[in-house]
């Protein structure tokens, strides 16, 4: 197991209610664990989203370098990317 630290975190009274009543109702053992779960997901998110740019600052690198592709073409083949990824978002929170 990874070693653990321990932090400090302020919320207001609402959420700490929130995250005690979930630990009453037995889905989760602690409050920590929620905090965990919640970290780990805002890290995957963010991981996403720097692959997502990556993938978009290749396109238009490529496009750059190629001098052949029109500015109008580019754009499309970036909005067809941010689409795709919009889509999967949707997707990936039960809204499609």
């Amino acid at each position: 197991m990874a070693k653990l630290e321990r932090i400090t975190v302020t919320m207001p009274e609402e959420m700490a209610a929130k995250l005690r009543a979930a630990v009453e109702a037995g889905e989760y053992a602690t409050t920590s664990e929620i905090v965990r779960e919640t970290v780990r997901a805002w890290v995957s998110e963010r991981e996403r989203e720097e692959a997502d740019n990556a993938a978009i600052r290749a396109l238009l690198d490529k496009a750059r370098a190629s001098g052949r592709l029109p500015a109008d073409e580019v754009f499309a083949h970036v909005r067809e990317h941010v689409a795709k990824v919009a889509a999967e978002e949707l997707a990936r929170r039960g809204k499609a």
